[in-house]
């Protein structure tokens, strides 16, 4: 019998009532919440001090119960166990002695094991060495902590994510046609030229070319660079035929269109799915929060003397702005009707004015963008023409520079807390930003569709023989333009910017003070390019490819204006919340692309004189025809998937999946809340312990005095003390061995 066991001792007729554990407020509080009845709370109080009093269980009939075989534990390395070096050291020593005791198939399976175990780990670090920008990236965490290093790590993530894009469509829409010379009967679409809707003139510059023409051909995308691989309209083949197999070219285009889009989202989801259990984790409970805050805040990462001191302060700032959000919680729930409805009104007259400057820069850009698609049927001036060639995307930037400005202003008397601000903020900053290119492309289809009898090509052949390149262009002007902004802005503002604030000593220059990197707003700058890839890659297949480099070069300049001319911001983002943020804001633009992209399939009719889909009503219908040509068994198959029954059972499977996850997690949750409150009671139960073992004790020490004589020691056949405090010693019995 272990000492352990003779603290809270059960004779053999079964447990007596014990005081002391009557009185743990953990056995009191289940007795308040249960409020059994007399005969039901006896036996419910036995059977809670059984389990409250020892490890080692007793039958009432004073047998002993038969130990249950112990679960073998999980095969883990020495240094992953919670042991100290000693044991850690003895378990070693322990496990290379069961493995020497090994023979024949067991030992060779345990070496084949450690063997790809090993394999696998050095693999795993012959990865991590070549990450990309491995070594920057802890250089600036070093400098500016985790929130500044989670804004690189989610560029490189993008760049990772372009260049996957782009292998997979070089791999299956270009590399074919590259390999058409060195294949046998490839077939082209090849129709009849007299007919109005395949007639697609050249764009391409004759005669004598002045060199800045060439450059507005590469600024726009018209020109020499219209009929390249870099647009849609090259890439007019039917199928491809190899020697031994057909490939056909249009399912593959809509197929791995189809594929980037779900892939993004993936790989997205999965990303995102580790900061929403931390975020989760850390907004649960302001109590936890605060702390986290002031136990677990610190960034160790940091290095630097100034970084650390910025840390401190932004630590501090967040702590006030947690004590203001309260503060600002009690106000409200003070407020009297009056001023809620004085507030209400405030509110609503400033988000009419919000809706009002949004529906002025939807305007703005869709007249920008008429006067852009007017003015390239004319000839002008080479300045002329480029203006009016980047007028969509100059309107769009500017907005996106204005209306920041704008809404920062007027959330300052909308009374909101600090931290709904800035969440409001950026929400407003993200719906301007994905909205503007969906007035621009809804500004093109405008122009492009007609529905009445002047149109015999469902387009508007005459101004748009092939519409798909000329809506990849817009979107290959737009990237252009974002890289040109953010490059600009790092030369002609925050740099000159820096060197006034070093090398003047006037006040207004001290006031002013250097750039801060401010995280979020550098965030919806890529997360705003991204969603121009994902849309224009339809349209311009190497557009990834173009993003991959933008953003590759991008890093180095934010690289280089973080360390040199901007300064950390005041309240930098931690880097869980951090991921989180820029994930969620890349899937809304994510879901943002997919609405065009899907118009574009099913509602708008392709273009009959480019592209891989002529012939075609829309480019959906290659697939329902590749489907009619497959095994007649396949071929029902696929469309008893594709019918309203299996979208139906798959919508009844879809809702009662969830249903069980949020059933699941709702019962986790209450597991956790019951969890949280036991970890609470056993803290008050130690403490309630140490106070009668204290008691106990200086009441032993007390009759120990009193009576010197005596030579009784602690344990005893019974001491108790006035407290409730039973110290027992199980009397040795044949049933208690």
């Amino acid at each position: 019998m272990d000492h352990n066991d003779s603290v809270f001792f059960m004779g053999p007729s079964g447990p007596s009532s014990n005081l002391l554990l009557d009185q743990l407020p953990s056995y009191q509080s289940l007795l308040y919440r249960r409020k059994p009845s007399v005969a039901g709370s006896s036996r419910r109080r036995s059977g809670q001090r059984t389990r409250l009093g020892s490890s080692s269980s007793w039958k009432l009939k004073g047998e002993r119960l038969e130990e249950r075989p112990k679960v073998a534990p999980l095969q883990r390395h020495a240094r992953e166990l919670p042991l100290s070096m000693v044991e850690k050291r003895r378990h070693k020593e322990r496990h290379m002695e069961t493995e020497k005791e090994l023979v024949g198939w067991e030992q060779w399976w345990q070496g084949t094991r450690h063997s790809l175990k090993r394999l696998r780990e050095e693999g795993g670090h012959l990865l991590m060495a070549l990450q990309l920008w491995r070594t920057d990236i802890h250089v600036i965490e070093g400098m500016f902590g985790t929130g500044i290093r989670s804004y690189f790590s989610f560029l490189r993530f993008l760049v990772l994510l372009n260049f996957v894009i782009f292998l997979l469509m070089f791999g299956f829409v270009m590399l074919p046609i590259i390999a058409v010379p060195h294949a046998s009967g490839n077939i082209t679409s090849n129709l009849d030229n007299e007919k109005t809707c395949s007639d697609y003139p050249s764009t391409s510059r004759q005669g004598l070319v002045v060199f800045h023409q060439y450059i507005s051909d590469l600024l726009s995308g018209t020109g020499f660079l219209e009929e390249t691989y870099l647009f849609y309209g090259y890439y007019k083949v039917d199928s491809i035929n190899f020697p031994k197999f057909s490939y056909n070219l249009p399912l593959a285009y809509i197929l791995i269109t189809v594929a980037y889009l779900f892939l993004s989202l993936i790989w997205i989801v999965k990303r995102s799915a580790a900061g929403f259990k931390q975020n989760l984790i850390q907004d649960e409970e302001l109590f936890q929060s605060f702390c986290n805050k002031i136990f677990a805040g610190w960034d160790f990462c940091i290095t630097n003397a100034n970084a650390a001191r910025l840390k401190r302060s932004s630590l501090l700032y967040e702590l006030k702005t947690d004590l203001e959000e309260e503060r600002i919680k009690q106000k409200i729930a003070g407020r009297t009707r009056k001023e809620k409805c004085r507030i209400y009104t405030i509110r609503l007259a400033l988000n009419i004015f919000v809706v009002s400057v949004l529906a002025a820069c939807f305007y703005c850009i869709y007249r920008a963008t008429i006067y852009s698609q007017e003015s390239q049927l004319k000839h002008q001036i080479f300045i002329l023409e480029l203006l009016s060639e980047y007028l969509p995307s100059i309107v769009i930037t500017l907005g996106n520079f204005i209306t920041p400005l704008i809404f920062s202003l007027i959330i300052q008397y909308e009374d909101y807390s600090p931290a709904f601000e800035i969440r409001f903020t950026l929400m407003r900053c993200v719906f301007m930003r994905l909205a503007s290119i969906g007035v621009l492309l809804f500004s093109l289809w405008s122009q492009i569709t007609c529905r009445d009898a002047s149109c015999p090509c469902g387009y508007n052949h005459e101004l748009y023989p092939c519409w798909e390149s000329r809506v990849g262009q817009e979107m290959y002007k737009l990237m252009i333009f974002d890289f040109l902004i953010i490059g600009a802005t790092t030369l002609f503002v925050e740099f000159p910017r820096k060197l006034l604030v070093t090398h003047c000593e006037h006040g207004l220059a001290k006031w002013w003070g250097q750039q801060e990197f401010a995280i979020p707003n550098n965030v919806l700058e890529i997360v705003y390019g991204q969603t121009i890839c994902w849309i224009g890659t339809f349209y311009c297949p190497l557009l990834p490819a173009i993003s991959t480099i933008k953003y590759f070069i991008i890093f180095y300049i934010k690289k280089l204006t973080l360390i040199h001319n901007c300064r950390p911001a005041t309240r930098p983002f931690r880097a869980s919340s951090s991921n989180f943020f820029f994930l969620g804001v890349l899937l809304i633009g994510l879901t943002m692309a997919y609405i065009p992209i899907i118009a574009s399939f099913a509602q708008i009719s392709c273009s009959q004189a480019c592209g891989p889909f002529v012939g075609f009503k829309t480019s959906w219908e290659v697939v329902p025809r590749s489907v009619d040509q497959l095994p007649y068994g396949i071929t029902i198959f696929l469309k008893g998937l594709a019918s309203e029954a299996s979208a139906v059972c798959f919508f009844v499977i879809t809702c009662l999946a969830m249903f069980y996850v949020i059933a699941l997690a709702r019962a986790h949750k209450c597991v956790i809340h019951q969890l949280r409150e036991q970890l609470a009671m056993e803290a008050r139960d130690k403490r309630f312990l140490i106070e009668k073992l204290l008691q106990a004790q200086r009441s032993a020490a007390r009759f120990r005095g009193g009576t010197s004589s005596s030579s009784s020691g602690l344990y005893g056949p019974r001491s108790s003390t006035s407290q409730g405090l039973c110290l027992l010693e199980p009397p040795v019995s044949t049933t208690n061995v």
